[in-house]
């Protein structure tokens, strides 16, 4: 599990490059609402995270609260990244990322990231000030377009996004800020397929995020995502193909649904 090459940077990358304007509606109030049927409060989805037959990692996404912040009410999003102690002599990771994603416009107004992998350590936070277009982060102010994403808000948001209505190979234009830049990348749609991973068999839509130059993660390899074909969009599966074999992110539990996972086969 290097850095560079591990699931943990494919995982994130495909959280990246989902940002998608599809479905907004805009009232009279300051900010957007969007409908939100996928997510809510006390849902957890846990993954087993594997290179070739080894169990290396186990990750968490979790919605633990609603927090008020900036004087919105915004989902209290977590997601951690945690070798499994007979790995740790081999590469020791404990990762942890934090998002504040607004209840009613699903764009986020806080991120944090705590990086512990191996020997490498880095430790990063921004506020998004989404009225007056900044971001304000640990390592210095920039502009930000309006409801730009972190790397965990713009997976969430991408539950939202109604993929039943898109065609195979159909592109999606993306935006995300990450330390001091906005990043334009796209994500192909390739169609749909049934999976079994140990938490079940499911019925899932597939995209493939296309890597561009000078993006937040090196090209060094592809990475193809897994979501349940239902309103609730839940991350089945996530596969990185590196040099030698690949590195998965197999779905092995989930609580606190917002709804019924229709998807599943068995």
């Amino acid at each position: 599990m290097y850095r560079n090459n591990s699931l943990i940077s494919a995982f994130f990358f495909v959280s990246v490059l989902l940002f998608l304007g599809a479905g907004i509606q805009k009232d009279n109030n300051e900010f957007r609402k969007l409908n939100n049927k996928a997510f809510t409060v006390g849902e957890k989805l846990t993954f087993d995270v594997k290179y070739g037959f080894v169990t290396a990692g186990i990750a968490t996404m979790a919605i633990p609260r609603i927090k008020r912040i900036s004087g919105r009410n915004a989902y209290n999003i977590t997601f951690d990244v945690n070798s499994v102690p007979s790995f740790d002599w081999i590469y020791k990771v404990r990762d942890h990322y934090e998002t504040y994603l607004d209840v009613d416009g699903l764009f986020p107004w806080r991120f944090e990231q705590h990086i512990r992998e191996g020997g490498y350590s880095r430790d990063f936070s921004a506020f998004f000030d989404q009225r007056n277009g900044r971001a304000k982060t640990s390592e210095g102010e920039y502009k930000i377009p309006k409801y730009v994403n972190d790397i965990v808000s713009a997976f969430y948001f991408a539950r939202t996004i109604d993929y039943a209505t898109m065609r195979k190979d159909d592109l999606i234009h993306l935006q995300n800020f990450y330390k001091d830049t906005v990043y334009n990348l796209d994500v192909k749609y390739l169609g749909k397929e049934r999976i079994t991973v140990p938490a079940g068999t499911f019925n899932c839509f597939i995209v493939e995020p296309i890597i561009k130059k000078g993006g937040l993660f090196k090209s060094e390899g592809s990475i193809f995502v897994w979501l349940s074909d239902d309103e609730l969009k839940i991350p089945v599966k996530v596969k990185t193909k590196v040099v030698i074999g690949s590195i998965d992110a197999d779905l092995t539990s989930y609580q606190g649904l917002a709804g019924k996972l229709t998807s599943k086969v068995n």
